[in-house]
Formats: structure tokens, sequence, C-alpha cells
């Protein structure tokens, strides 16, 4: 059986850093009100020359030299993303332009936070129809774009990055992607929400559209992404056949350092097995997952054999896990 396997990873981060005590000099917050309630120390927030597609573009290039391959070896890439350079082209064409990855056809995907795990997904099913197909999924925000830094509640939180995987056919059964579960639920998108530009078009304006930035309603996004994570993390080791104790390493979505607690105590898993780094670079959406990954592997914590578990929750709702054995 052919399945996805990672033959190498990536990551980018900004280089400016915002503190949480530079954020106290901006609105009216606390390093301790921050720290206690989400988990975050710091972000990382791009300036000049640092745009969605030049941060996924240098992660990819980290993820192409560990493969040990050239742009031109790539087939397709997918780019995971709510903050794109600009709605048309994609952030991918634009990636492809930066790489000079001319043979690849390219395409964006929009499942807010999930979207790396999502951006998996689809990949997996291209090369089970094509095992010799190289492909780069790509997890890249500027959410520093895309925040309101007047809203306390939400300004702590975001952080920019990029992060990268390429994956090509394996041969070995149990090596490489083995599972993954998604899922959708659209009625409530009001809970987490980001606008776009105001349309021009007056019959299809929105009274509620005051801005093209994030809107969240916390308290309720926080008890429904526990849930929603844990029921999907627990139906795909069911499917599987397999014990969260046999779990080397859950990559989650970094969202907020509560809402991985308390996943872990929903899963009883204990929590040094939960990578976190949302402490350094807050919630970077779609590049949360795959910019842990990166650091995971780069810090030789993941050792081929291991099962690693990644599960997302985000905008839309959208929300899932995915099983690999690496």
């Amino acid at each position: 059986m052919t399945r996805s396997v990672v033959i190498g990873t990536g990551s980018c981060l900004p280089k400016r850093e915002l503190t949480n005590a530079d954020l106290e000099t901006m609105v009216d917050t606390s390093d301790e009100w921050i720290t206690t309630r989400t988990g975050i120390k710091s972000r990382r927030i791009s300036g000049h020359g640092e745009e969605t597609s030049k941060l996924g573009a240098a992660a990819a290039r980290q993820a192409l030299d560990m493969a040990g391959l050239a742009p031109a070896a790539i087939d397709l890439i997918i780019v995971c993303s709510i903050s794109p350079d600009m709605v048309m082209p994609s952030c991918a064409c634009l990636v492809q332009k930066e790489l000079a990855a001319l043979n690849a056809f390219a395409f964006d995907l929009n499942a807010a936070c999930s979207g790396f795990v999502f951006g998996l997904d689809v990949a997996d099913r291209y090369i089970k129809a094509n095992p010799a197909m190289k492909i780069l999924v790509i997890g890249a925000e500027n959410l520093s774009a895309r925040t309101n830094w007047q809203d306390r509640s939400t300004c702590v939180l975001f952080g920019d990055a990029a992060g990268a995987c390429v994956l090509t056919g394996g041969e070995e059964e149990q090596h490489g992607l083995l599972a993954t579960r998604l899922y959708s639920d659209g009625r409530l998108w009001q809970l987490l929400s980001l606008a776009g530009a105001p349309s021009l078009n007056p019959d299809l304006e929105y009274a509620a559209d005051n801005g093209a930035y994030i809107k969240m309603a916390g308290p309720d996004v926080f008890k429904i992404a526990v849930r929603s994570m844990g029921e999907a993390v627990n139906s795909l080791l069911a499917q599987e056949g397999i014990a969260i104790d046999q779990i080397k390493l859950v990559i989650p979505h970094q969202a907020n350092v509560r809402i991985l607690r308390s996943l872990a105590e929903k899963l009883s898993l204990p929590f040094d097995r939960v990578y976190t780094t949302i402490e350094k670079y807050g919630n970077t959406s779609a590049a949360s997952v795959p910019v842990a990954l990166d650091e995971a592997n780069r810090r030789g914590i993941l050792q081929r054999g291991d099962l690693v578990l990644l599960c997302v929750f985000g905008g839309g709702f959208t929300w899932g896990a995915a099983l690999l054995r690496w």
C-alpha cells in the first residue's frame, strides 16, 4: 500500500518579537493576565519583506533542503492560509514564483487553523493516485495584518509564521500518514470569523462587517474546541485500533495553553507528550502545527517508527486529526 511520507520539514519566523511587556504599552493588559489566560509570553510580527508568501517560501526551502530536492522536482504546492498576500493570485502561486518551482501547479486551501491537516489530507489523495508526486504543503500566516490591535481579547493571541513539509509516496505499509478524520460545521461561523474587504456591491454588504480582522467569542470557542478535538482524536484512534498510550507525541493547534491542557486531560494523556510552542509564538493559525512539527523534528524528538498525532480546530468551524508513523 502506498502511503504519504514526510521527507522534509521547514519553518520560518519573522525577525521581530512582540512580548507581553510590549503589549502592555499598546493596550490595557498585563503580562500576568496574558500568561495566565493563554500561556503566551511572546509572538513574532512580520515586517517589510516578510509577506505571507515569502515566509512560506522560506519554510519551503528548508523542507526542500532536508528532502534533498530542488524546487523543480515539486509537482504541487498547497498553501494553507487565511492571511494571504492578496485574494488573487493565490499565495501558492506567489510561493511558486519565489521558489522558481515552475513544474508545479499551485493552489490555496482555507480551513482556518485546521488548514495544514486538511492540506495533508488533500496531498495524500494526490499521492495515492500518483505515488511519484512530490508535494509541498505549507501553512503560512500573517495574522498581524488581520488583528484588531485595539481589541485586547484577541490582539494578545496572534502571531506570524510559516511551516512546511514535503510529502511523497512510500511503500512501507506502517510508515507515513496512516489516517485522517476531518470535520466542519458552518452553522457556528459567527463565533470565529474574519471578514474580507468591504463589498463594492451594496446588495452584498454585511452590516456586521466593520473591519477585516478576526472576531472571536472566546469562551464559546474554547468549549467547542476541546470537545471537538477530543472527539476527533478518539474517533481516529478507535478507527485505527490504537490506544492513546501508544502515541509518542501529540502536536495540536497552538491556540491557548488552557485548551491544550484541557484536551490532554480529556484524552487521559500526560501533558509532557503534548508539544507546545504557544509560549514563544502565540496562535499562528494554519502555521502552528507545521512549525511545531518542524521544531520537534529538528530537535530530534521524533524518531523513526514513532506514532505522531496532529489535531486541529479553527474557524468554519473546522477540526480534525491526523495520525502518522514517523
